[in-house]
């Protein structure tokens, strides 16, 4: 084993030598041809994108070599990565952080330099371990808001070599439960500002999982005994942080996403995609050791974490996370941490074109603003506006394989979500695919006479698919979710363009033009995003149901697109027992509801718009026609005939009336 290693090592290291002397012989040709052949290369560029195509494809070939001399090493968990820029880059900033201040719209920046971050995580590692009994291989779950606390629990729960699990600090009562139990936790950490869900569902916890340990913070003290130089400090064995059964497809950490079931689902993120994944995408976003990625996104979903803090780490750069994101702040916060990219989703994006114009929005060095979600209409808006020179649109979901990337300057490509030259294009089609849907649901995938799919047309939506390499081992591209083997083989189409293929469902509609770009349509299926969120629809109809036996004969949750709003919002169509009941006592049955709800469901998983209906539609296979559903129209339906209630303020279940419409669309009745 030991002369493999040694071996594998001599050839690894020689493939980044030839590399290497190949880029350093090619790139100087290049500048020469560039020279004399100046305007066909400047052609093949516009047509093709040979520039940025052959910057991502040599730092690609090296990156995967060196991904797989530490896979060889038994070193491809991302503890390795940190360490390495620990060492390189020992007193750049790795963190900084605007602690919000008692008044409002002041911060105050902490930061800690990459020696200052592993010095205070080895003295957290050493609490974990001795105080809290932390083991390698325990599942224990982070309950945090945005601040440097969670990103040390992350850290030190990988110096031990335990698997950490992200937990929505919305989530509360069953659904909360439901997340512990499933990713087998045995210890939660609870910031205090994070503390509310946990404490509410106490008692539940406690009766239904008695071994679950609760560990309340004092995240003051705390702070102040990682800060001391004279605290101890405990760094794991590397046999027992990597043990020899672990494989680069097993969990780096749990990150919940809603389900079909009406309950989260546990994706395991794999060291695999915190790793190399992270490492090509920064490179693609034009990360370095300078740059600072600023973030209001919460850590608990991968888009903060895994394409924010892993990614920026990944170069030696700096993580500057917003405890809360705040549209009259952004600009501010980012300014003082001298951002040189930013995260963003749609709604984000809508929001901080709404506010009043500040100075900070041009006092900051942000450069390159990347997310999802970014509607073509606003999109140069955004940059012009805010100065942004490039946006880095990207379609990913959490469990998914892979994702796609764009670099987009100028007015080409605006909108798209995968955004390559000719090469990679070619590549990745090997790998990424869109398929035919049904003409009569969109919900579902189109199958020829023989049973396979078919590529839909330039400019027609089509479900977007993942290859799995293996299709006999599919957990080695696509680990699926934990403790849930029917979800996870939901995800698995089979048989896609040959017999024994196997591919990844997004679950996502995207659309191809005549470029190749790619762009983003809308979700499928029994899920939507609201305020930045997925909703499963069956979670809210469980829970709308289990709030009114006695009223509700039956209920159908959609996500309907709204006008200005980005995503789409909640709406039931609830059938009522006693169809007969008064206007009055209608609204008082809606306002019961809304009293369950905030007990049990996040304010954005709440139903914005609400119908009574006599009765709900079904196909012919028994199925809810949803399609029919999402396409409701507001205010008062196709023929102007029907009631519509709204949930005003999210406090009351009250009439949408026209008044109310003209307020909703000109963005002055905040949804």
């Amino acid at each position: 084993m030991a002369n493999d290693i040694t071996v594998g090592k001599i050839l690894l290291n020689a493939l980044l030598v030839a590399f290497s002397i190949v880029k350093t012989a090619l790139i100087p040709v290049f500048g020469v041809l560039s020279l004399c052949l100046k305007g066909p290369i400047e052609y093949l560029d516009k047509k093709h994108r040979v520039k940025e195509d052959f910057y991502i494809i040599t730092f690609f070939l090296k990156s995967v070599a060196k991904y797989f001399l530490a896979v060889r090493n038994h070193r491809f968990q991302y503890w390795y990565l940190f360490i390495e820029q620990v060492e390189q880059n020992a007193d750049r900033l790795a963190i900084s952080y605007p602690r919000p201040l008692l008044k409002k719209g002041d911060f105050e920046v902490e930061s800690f330099t990459y020696r200052e971050t592993y010095y205070m995580v080895l003295r957290l590692s050493h609490i974990l371990c001795e105080k809290y009994g932390v083991r390698s291989g325990d599942n224990i779950a982070i309950d945090s808001t945005n601040k440097p606390l969670f990103l040390f629990l992350l850290l030190a729960s990988w110096n031990i070599g335990a698997v950490p699990a992200f937990l929505n600090y919305n989530t509360l009562g069953n659904p909360l439960i439901h997340s512990l139990r499933i990713s087998n936790i045995t210890q939660v950490f609870i910031d205090p500002q994070a503390s509310g869900s946990i404490k509410s569902t106490e008692k539940e916890i406690n009766k239904e999982l008695p071994d679950v340990r609760l560990n309340y913070l004092n995240e003051e003290e705390l702070l102040k005994v990682l800060k001391d130089p004279k605290s101890p400090k405990f760094l794991q064995k590397d046999d027992l942080r990597s043990p020899s059964g672990l494989t680069d497809y097993k969990p780096a950490m749990f990150i919940y996403t809603s389900g079909t079931t009406g309950l989260p689902k546990s994706a395991i993120m794999s060291w695999r995609k915190a790793t190399i994944g992270c490492t090509l995408f920064a490179h693609i976003e034009h990360m370095d050791n300078n740059s600072v990625v600023f973030t209001a996104m919460p850590l608990f979903h991968s888009t903060a974490t895994l394409l924010g803090v892993c990614s920026v780490w990944s170069k030696g750069g700096c993580v500057a996370i917003s405890n809360k994101f705040s549209a009259s702040n952004f600009w501010k916060e980012a300014y003082l941490t001298k951002a040189t990219h930013c995260q963003y989703v749609g709604e984000i994006c809508r929001y901080l074109l709404n506010t009043p114009v500040s100075k900070y929005e041009s006092m900051h060095s942000v450069k390159v603003a990347y997310g999802n979600g970014l509607r073509p209409d606003i999109w140069q808006k955004f940059k012009h506006r805010f100065h942004i020179e490039v946006i880095g649109e990207f379609y990913a979901a959490t469990e998914a394989p892979l994702a796609t990337t764009s670099y987009q300057k100028g007015e080409f490509g605006v909108g798209a979500c995968r955004n390559y030259g000719t090469g990679i294009q070619w590549f990745l089609s090997l790998q990424q695919t869109l398929v035919r849907m049904d003409p009569d649901d969109d919900a579902t995938i189109y199958r020829n006479v023989k049973g396979l799919c078919e590529k839909p047309a330039v400019g027609e939506p089509g479900e977007m698919l993942m290859r799995i390499f293996y299709p006999k081992k599919p957990e080695t591209s696509f680990q699926g979710y934990v403790g849930n083997k029917k979800e996870t083989e939901s995800k698995v189409l089979r048989n896609v363009f040959r017999e024994g293929d196997a591919w990844f469902r997004t679950g996502d509609l995207l659309k191809a033009d005549e470029y190749g770009l790619w762009y983003f349509v809308d979700r499928m299926g029994d899920t939507f995003r609201w305020k930045s969120e997925n909703v499963s629809t069956t979670e809210v109809e469980d829970q709308i149901i289990g709030s009114n036996h006695d009223d509700f004969a039956q209920v159908v949750v959609v996500g309907i697109k709204v006008p200005g709003y980005e995503g789409r919002a909640g709406f039931a169509a609830i059938k009522l027992k006693n169809p007969e009941i008064s206007e009055g006592v209608r609204i008082e049955v809606l306002n019961r509801m809304l009293t369950h709800l905030n007990r049990e469901l996040p304010k954005y998983a709440h139903p914005v718009f609400v119908k009574l209906v006599d009765h709900i539609e079904m196909t012919d296979t028994n199925k809810i026609s949803k399609k029919l559903y999402r396409n409701q129209v507001l205010p008062h339906g196709a023929n102007g005939d029907e009631t519509i209630y709204w949930l005003k303020g999210y406090k009351e279940y009250t009439p949408l009336t026209d008044e109310d419409w003209k307020a909703i669309e000109a963005q002055e009745a905040k949804l």
